[in-house]
């Protein structure tokens, strides 16, 4: 059987961000190794992905229930989801529920020795205090977010089930897929097609590294058989789409092939809108960049090939980063609502808790993301320079004080700074710098149609001209 690279618009049959594709499913590529003796008949194979997808559902679950110092096994809790490599780790996300049957209950069964802490970023990460890598700035949010109840400290404006999580999907799978396995893997001229990846295996190196880049990424083996709804439907364990997760028909959604995480379920968030097609630019091109390999029979890619090969390569670079981008574009309108939302309690002299918990954890979101934004191993230059200083270190608190560093002991440190009125105009600068620069399409909770207005009224001082 020939599988044979098909061209994007041969792949659409309706139009638009619900458009559904003809069947190609991604774990049906047949074995092409010479001399494989194994029982395997398809040759793909990311369980390793999908288990730290599941791995960051269940820390980030562990996050948000935790009960801060009350709670004196919170930090080990934590690392078992960070650090640890237990293969009888509880799933604690996903998990069943009436109407949407989950087939694994511990990471073993997905897949054993894995964690999230020794894939993370290890570059330095300057949006955020302190001078660390990737790596350091999670475990620092992990040590921190154990002490405090449900990952919230107030005091500072921090979710960090949010700025966890969203920096996680960043620092990991993204950093992994585009700065990793597409690019100085794939391009390794000493990892050929021409011989298995290891011995025995059932895959050559350039189909692995493709196929780790795609587990990655979160999106189901039989992702181009759905439209976006449905694809979010599934990330949401909705029941109404039980059924289209469950691609098999066995009943039970298996987390290795059938689920839907992390920038896979934001790229069908996106493409629902009818405006973008993130999620099916991005799967058709790994589509059709393993059917590519899978079509050279277990021989050497040529160059040629290797030049479509990343061709399709730079379709997932620069349609992933949009996803973040246009969820990082979402959340600092989130953030710009909220705190016009504050402005109106406080106005009234009325009780702000729930509005301010709502605030930093949108903040979080949207601080998670621009974080995510700067790991992908391009260089951002002023772009990046500009978000870290329109979104700060921290939200602006309640008193007009934000984070600006760390002192010595690792605890943050605050200072005067504009208002929260000011603020709003920041929040505006970010969409407009992130619709500018990765030209965005769907731009969800778009506030810039009162840009003008607001910067009239606060005369746009040189409070606010920081980016």
């Amino acid at each position: 059987m020939s599988f044979k690279p098909f061209a994007l618009a041969t792949l659409v049959t309706s139009i638009g961000s619900s458009a559904v594709f003809a069947g190609e499913v991604y774990n049906e590529f047949p074995v092409t190794v010479a001399g494989y003796q194994g029982s395997a008949t398809s040759s793909v194979s990311y369980s390793g992905q999908a288990a730290r997808h599941v791995i960051h559902n269940s820390l980030k679950k562990t996050i948000s229930k935790g009960q801060g110092k009350q709670d004196a096994d919170q930090a080990a809790k934590l690392a078992l989801y960070f650090e640890a490599k237990d293969a009888n780790r509880a799933i604690l996300d996903p998990v069943s529920k009436d109407g949407f049957a989950i087939k694994q209950t511990t990471i073993g069964e997905i897949s054993k020795g894995k964690n999230l802490s020794s894939k993370a970023y290890k570059g330095a990460v300057n949006a955020w205090p302190g001078n660390m890598t990737g790596q350091e700035v999670l475990e620092d949010m992990i040590a921190k977010a154990a002490k405090v109840k449900g990952g919230f400290d107030p005091v500072n404006g921090y979710d960090y089930t949010q700025l966890i999580s969203k920096f996680t999907m960043g620092a990991v799978f993204y950093n992994q897929a585009v700065d990793g396995y597409l690019d100085e893997k794939l391009n390794n001229s000493k990892k050929t097609n021409d011989k298995a990846y290891k011995d025995g295996a059932a895959y050559s190196a350039k189909e692995h590294y493709w196929d780790e880049a795609f587990g990655y990424f979160g999106a189901p083996a039989h992702a181009l058989t759905l439209d976006a709804k449905s694809l979010y439907g599934i990330a949401k364990k909705d029941p109404k789409y039980f059924s289209a997760a469950d691609y098999n028909k066995d009943g039970v959604v298996d987390l290795k092939t059938e689920m839907v995480y992390a920038h896979a379920y934001y790229a069908a968030g996106s493409d629902k809108s009818g405006k973008t097609s993130y999620l099916n630019n991005i799967v058709s091109a790994f589509y059709d960049g393993r059917a590519l390999i899978h079509d050279a029979q277990g021989t050497k890619l040529d160059q040629a090939q290797m030049a479509q090969l990343n061709d399709y390569v730079n379709t997932i670079r620069v349609n992933w980063q949009q996803v973040i981008a246009e969820a990082a574009f979402k959340y600092a309108g989130s953030v710009y609502k909220d705190l016009d939302k504050l402005s109106v309690i406080q106005e009234a002299n009325g009780d702000v808790t729930k509005a301010y918990r709502a605030y930093a954890k949108h903040w979080g979101e949207l601080k998670g993301f621009a974080m995510a934004l700067q790991v992908g191993g391009e260089d951002l230059g002023e772009t990046a320079v500009k978000l870290n200083r329109l979104t700060g270190f921290s939200p602006v608190l309640l008193g007009d004080t934000q984070v600006i560093a760390r002192n010595v002991k690792g605890e943050f440190v605050q200072s005067s700074s504009i208002s929260m009125e000011e603020y709003k105009l920041h929040m505006m600068k970010i969409q407009l710098l992130l619709a500018e620069r990765f030209n965005l399409k769907a731009r969800s909770n778009d506030v810039l149609a009162g840009m003008d207005e607001l910067a009239t009224k606060l005369s746009t001082s040189t409070s606010i001209e920081n980016d």
